[in-house]
């Protein structure tokens, strides 16, 4: 599966944004689908994940609250609704793609990438 990020742009603290990652290929819904975001000089961390199976979503404890992970299986379409941004929330955001078992908040069970979306958020 080939995935591709959009929706990043420079938002006010405060603000809303919303991301979106679409899906080549007929077989979107055999994945897990999850979020991830790397800032400057660090390491790339999670952010959310949704369940193939159930739609059942995880979070990050920094983001609980603030996002939801969606996703649409007829448009192979997974979404990141960004709401009362923080500064600490600019990074680059990864859409990823799994279909093994494993960890969701762990960078290596994801076999498939997004070429990254960045957010700026302004305070």
């Amino acid at each position: 599966v080939q995935l591709q990020a959009f929706g990043g742009g420079l938002v006010q603290a405060g603000g809303s944004l919303r991301l979106s990652c679409a899906a080549s290929g007929r077989t979107f819904s055999s994945y897990d689908m999850g979020w991830f975001r790397q800032a400057p000089g660090k390491e790339r961390d999670f952010v959310a994940a949704i369940r193939k199976s159930d739609g059942s979503t995880y979070y990050a404890d920094s983001v609980k609250g603030r996002f939801t992970i969606s996703r649409d299986n007829a448009k192979n379409t997974v979404y990141l609704h960004m709401n009362s941004l923080k500064s600490e929330d600019t990074a680059v955001y990864y859409c990823a793609a799994k279909f093994y078992g494993g960890s969701y908040s762990l960078v290596s069970p994801y076999s498939y990438w997004g070429q990254g979306t960045l957010v700026t958020v302004s305070s």
